[in-house]
């Protein structure tokens, strides 16, 4: 493999990062650029071209740091949902909407009373809410009548791929957070389509992450990338389990950040009602990055708990190693108590102890309530997974709140074995490897290096 460089780019809702590998796997430079994101009173939107700015930006700024050697390849990761429509030219149409955007609330309503949410979850494995491409797409061509001279759509990682001088393309991991694509058949769903004002000759054909697309052209003005093979790999999500070497069918990733995911790869086939109870459950189901595969994914906000819990009991992460050794040594048996989200603060509520004044508790107790709280929120949608696809494989943890010792002990006892990933930027990681992939780096999965970056993981 000699000196060849990967680089891989995680385009998500905070910043776009990227990071440059070895190949085998090990970080030797990273940066982050902010995703410029305007605010309006429904959420918020992107102007395309300042995000493939921004992108750029991230992978220029890495570059600066990298040492010397040829860039293979470079793997493009997105956040879901998103997407820029574009003219005969290739010139983008309206905004990108951010997929919290509530501005479709109406479209949302109207695809409830047209197809419902029973069909919808049946057929594309996704609960009817606001998050999925095509009630935005229905909105945009409402509100945006230029849209509707739209003669191709691209989700953010393939937009970026075109940017660099890639071939259009639509990965099926972020073709499925659409709304528009059928699991059982990989195909779009023409009566999704019909209903939003789309066409299946708006979409490019579609790819598995790791499909060679062309190479970066000196146009994107970054000479060290040029001629390096372009693929796009798909939802943040799914190529953040590459990354920390959740490969195998059965395999589970717990992303522990602000929000928590549980993402778990599954042999594709589910039987309708099967997929309409995970959804029920609230667990999507759609097409993996990787081939010939489905991926289940459900999300609580536990990190986003913590984090105020932490700064109502007036501490930070610097003091969390204290405070975990401190929360390890309560007594799980004993808590009781609740916390209460309102939205925009936690509130810890203990309940009056035998001995005890009313409502006392002590700071390594209210942590430990809240671990215990977090814990069992998403132990709920892995149960869901487990019921409905069976027992899971190898649980692997990443994010910065893996970091927590005390977490990570409640979660071994509520969820079984967990691996901590020492990976920091799985996204980036699994772009990179997918990256090396499409440029023949490695020969299939089975070659990519181990998340610790020696030897081989099994892909199985």
């Amino acid at each position: 493999m000699g000196d060849q460089l990967l680089v891989g780019l995680d385009v998500g809702t905070t910043a776009s990062k990227a990071v440059v590998f070895t190949a085998s796997a090990e970080p030797v430079a990273e940066a982050s650029v902010g995703t410029p994101w305007t605010p309006t009173a429904t959420g918020a939107e992107l102007d395309p071209d300042a995000l493939l700015a921004a992108a750029l930006d991230a992978l220029a700024r890495a570059l600066a740091e990298a040492p010397p050697g040829r860039v293979a390849a470079v793997g493009v990761a997105s956040m879901g949902e998103s997407g820029v429509l574009l003219d005969p030219a290739g010139r983008p149409l309206g905004p990108m909407i951010a997929w919290h955007d509530t501005r479709d609330g109406s479209e949302l309503a109207d695809l409830h009373a047209r197809i419902g949410p029973d069909t919808f979850a049946r057929t594309t494995g996704l609960p009817l809410r606001h998050q999925w491409a095509l009630t935005k797409h229905r909105w945009l061509r409402g509100h945006h009548p230029e849209s509707r001279r739209a003669v191709r759509r691209l989700n953010v990682a393939e937009w970026v791929v075109r940017g660099l001088g890639g071939q259009e393309a639509c990965e099926q991991s972020l073709a499925s957070r659409t709304g528009w694509l059928r699991l059982d058949g990989r195909d779009w769903w023409p009566e999704a389509l019909e209903w939003s004002g789309a066409s299946a000759s708006l979409m490019p054909d579609l790819v598995t992450a790791g499909t060679p697309l062309g190479t970066v052209s000196d146009r994107a003005g970054l000479s060290r990338l040029t001629g390096a093979t372009l693929t796009v790999c798909g939802h943040d999500h799914q190529v953040a389990a590459v990354g920390a070497g959740a490969l195998r069918p059965g395999d589970e990733l717990d992303s522990c950040g602000t929000a928590e995911a549980l993402v778990r790869s599954v042999a594709p086939g589910l039987p309708p009602d099967t997929i309409a109870g995970l959804v029920a459950a609230g667990v999507t189901v759609g097409w993996h990055a990787l081939a010939g595969r489905w991926c289940l994914l459900g999300a609580t906000t536990g990190g986003l708990v913590l984090q105020r819990v932490l700064a109502q009991l007036g501490l930070d992460r610097a003091d969390l190693p204290e405070l975990d050794a401190l929360a390890s040594r309560v007594d799980p048996s004993r808590l009781s108590g609740r916390i209460e989200d309102e939205g925009r603060s936690i509130s810890v509520v203990p309940r009056p102890r035998p001995g005890g004044p009313d409502g006392s508790a002590e700071p390594a107790e209210i942590w430990r309530l809240a671990l215990e709280s977090v814990t069992e929120d998403i132990g709920v949608i892995h149960d869901a997974m487990t019921s409905y696809s069976g027992a899971h494989n190898d649980l692997v943890a990443v994010g910065g709140w893996a970091r927590s010792t005390a977490l990570m002990e409640v979660k071994t006892r509520r969820l079984g074995p967990v691996r901590r990933s020492p990976v920091a930027e799985a996204g980036a990681r699994g772009a990179a490897l997918l990256a090396g992939l499409a440029a023949g780096v490695y020969a299939t999965a089975d070659e990519f290096p181990d998340a610790a970056g020696t030897g081989r993981h099994d892909g199985g």
